[in-house]
């Protein structure tokens, strides 16, 4: 395996750490180097067994200061860049889309440049992966899957400023022959998941005993992705995929937002040692958010067939693990809720 030196952004998130340790423990020959910003969701907890290896660099920066990315890039021979930095929840964006689009778009656009500004038009060996999201296509009917040539179709702020990063990242191959390569995933779930997103939040209030709040009826579909399993197809992608390519990552693995809370509380019930049904007692529903897609579902067999790369866990076993690390670590939780967090969680699921 050659040398590369490869800038991660967003790489104390929860995706971007699973992906940099896999990087930094599967190729010692590579340089890592982690740009992340380390704003509420970013958290350097998240690599505390990898950081103090010799193929590991943290960067504190914003994808906003090109002065910054350039000097980084300049001073390290960066020649790979795996983009996952992004503001990325719903409610957040209804909220404030401006730091949406300054984040999403802006941010994107000024990585775009001063990667083709450093690597000079020289493109050979060089790769841009951006990483997007399933919510770029709004919702599909029953039946019917996203596929790499669905109508990008937005509902949100949020999904709107991935489209539109998207868009970019595109506009720089198509434009200057940047190398790039581009995948959109299904929800991921896993361990040092910051407990915004529906099953980190729904485990949290478990173990408090606190209300569960579910959107709507919770009718709403997922498809969910173990986050361990989208790493090593970042993995695949980056080494594997084709410049200019669109891949699907998915876990084929749909569930209705109300089954997944109901299966959520019978394993923590188990687990807490609770008679069966006490957790659900304390299912709450709240105000439908606007603009909510009623159903995603990936189609990532062009991911499968051409690359190899397919699903390693079962949507059970990987939610246990998920439980299990949580249980494990809950001075981990217990720093990432507290402070600012509280206010923000009454801000968003208070009834209204």
């Amino acid at each position: 395996m050659s040398k590369r030196n490869i800038l991660i952004t967003g790489g104390a998130g929860f995706i971007g750490s699973h992906v940099v340790r896999l990087f930094v423990t599967k190729y010692p020959d590579y340089q890592i180097y982690n740009y992340d910003k380390l704003t509420y969701a970013g958290n350097l907890e998240n690599l505390k067994d990898i950081e103090d290896s010799k193929n590991y660099t943290f960067i504190k920066g914003d994808i906003l200061d090109s002065d910054t990315l350039k000097d980084t890039f300049q001073k390290h021979a960066i020649d790979g860049v795996i983009h996952l930095a992004a503001e990325s929840h719903v409610d957040r964006s209804l909220h404030n889309p401006d730091e949406f689009a300054m984040t999403n778009v802006i941010g994107t656009i000024r990585l775009l440049q001063v990667a083709k500004d450093a690597w000079k038009n020289n493109f050979e060996g060089k790769r841009f992966y951006h990483i997007s999201t399933d919510e770029v296509y709004g919702s599909v009917e029953h039946g019917k899957f996203f596929t790499e040539e669905t109508h990008i179709d937005p509902q949100s702020p949020y999904s709107s400023s991935k489209a539109s990063s998207d868009h970019f990242v595109q506009a720089y191959h198509n434009s200057f022959k940047l190398p790039t390569v581009l995948s959109r995933c299904s929800n991921n779930y896993g361990p040092n998941h910051f407990p915004e997103k529906l099953i980190p939040l729904m485990i949290h209030n478990i173990l408090q005993q606190k209300p569960l709040p579910v959107y709507g009826k919770g009718e709403n579909v997922r498809d969910w992705l173990f986050v361990v399993d989208h790493a090593r197809a970042i993995d695949t992608i980056f080494h594997k995929g084709n410049t200019g390519e669109v891949y699907n990552i998915g876990g084929n693995n749909e569930w209705k937002n109300i089954d997944l809370v109901h299966l959520l509380c019978s394993i923590m019930d188990k687990k807490l040692n609770r008679s069966e049904g006490e957790s659900a007692k304390l299912i709450t529903y709240v105000t439908d958010r606007p603009g909510h897609d009623l159903r995603y579902a990936i189609d990532a067999s062009k991911l499968t067939n051409t690359l190899g790369w397919k699903p390693s866990v079962t949507f059970e076993v990987g939610l246990e693990k998920t439980v299990d690390w949580y249980l494990n670590n809950p001075d981990w939780l217990s720093h990432v809720t507290s402070g600012s967090y509280q206010n923000y969680y009454q801000h968003m699921y208070s009834n209204r």
